[in-house]
């Protein structure tokens, strides 16, 4: 028994079809290795947490496993709107229930005032394409529930800029309060291929700290982009801190690397500054300082 997402079209020559595999058993954070900082993230009581990266980068994989560390900690009640359902969930500690766009209900936002009067803990409304579902989603996140949301967008800090931007200009800077205020954390990902012919989820973190939040209300974009590197405590990083400690495990290869890397010079600066040849492989690296 399988489940697969199907996408059929015509082309030039024909018909076509697309099939996606999508596992019977929901993913765990520590199976997938992720950063342990997701289950702190996940059992934040209220606001609204965004899982961001292009297309295909793991965002719906990476959510249902916070979701399930949820199932198998805490006693809540999760609602999820998505379009389509990928992973179905089993209710164990938690109450789930899983809604499907254009089966269950018409529209995100109206799901989702509609979930606003189901006493939930805890709302999972896919991708946030227009305003009145960021509106709906503030809004719940600002009345006590934590809200997951995702977005296209390659880094943490852009995630901001992206809802921003659904808004005329002289609407930006109140809904800059607003989105900065309600925020708990932004996840950026990529995926990347292994050198075991695996995949493996590489992450902007951004936690909306105090100091962070200042920055990001003042649209400081570089200094908390500083903050997020060097704000390790928190569980704060970027991208190309992620893909260099891959590297030195040995689970990328430097070419990998460098296609997904966000800003190249920096991680050649890291190779070069920990010591690594970057033409050597990393595997070779770490057998050279043992």
């Amino acid at each position: 028994l399988v489940r697969c997402r199907v996408n059929c079209f015509e082309s030039l020559t024909g018909g076509a079809i697309v099939l996606r595999l999508i596992s019977l058993n929901v993913p765990k954070i520590d199976e997938l290795m992720l950063p342990q900082v997701f289950k702190d993230i996940a059992s934040q009581s209220q606001g609204l947490v965004l899982v961001t990266g292009p297309t295909g980068s793991g965002k719906s994989t990476t959510i249902a496993a916070m979701i399930q560390h949820l199932n198998e900690t805490e006693k809540k009640h999760i609602v999820t709107i998505e379009d389509p359902i990928e992973f179905i969930h089993s209710s164990q500690k938690c109450l789930i229930s899983q809604r499907e766009v254009g089966l269950h209900t018409h529209e995100f936002h109206k799901a989702l005032r509609s979930v606003l009067r189901e006493d939930p803990d805890i709302i999972l409304i896919g991708e946030m394409r227009d305003r009145i579902t960021v509106n709906t989603a503030l809004q719940a996140a600002q009345t006590g529930h934590l809200v997951f949301g995702t977005l296209h967008t390659r880094n943490a800090i852009n995630s901001v800029n992206r809802l921003l931007n659904l808004y005329n200009a002289d609407e930006q800077q109140a809904m800059r309060i607003q989105i900065v205020e309600s925020l708990v954390a932004v996840i950026a990902q990529l995926l990347l291929p292994t050198t075991d012919n695996r995949r493996l989820a590489v992450h902007d973190i951004l936690i909306n700290t105090l100091t962070m939040k200042d920055y990001l209300l003042k649209g400081e974009e570089t200094e908390a982009l500083q903050l997020m590197e060097t704000d390790n405590f928190e569980g704060m990083q970027v991208i190309n801190q992620a893909i260099y400690e891959q590297l030195l495990m040995g689970r990328f290869t430097i070419e990998e690397a460098r296609k997904a890397s966000p800003d190249m010079a920096d991680l050649e600066r890291r190779i070069r500054t920990g010591g690594m040849d970057a033409k050597s492989s990393p595997r070779e690296w770490m057998m050279e300082q043992s």
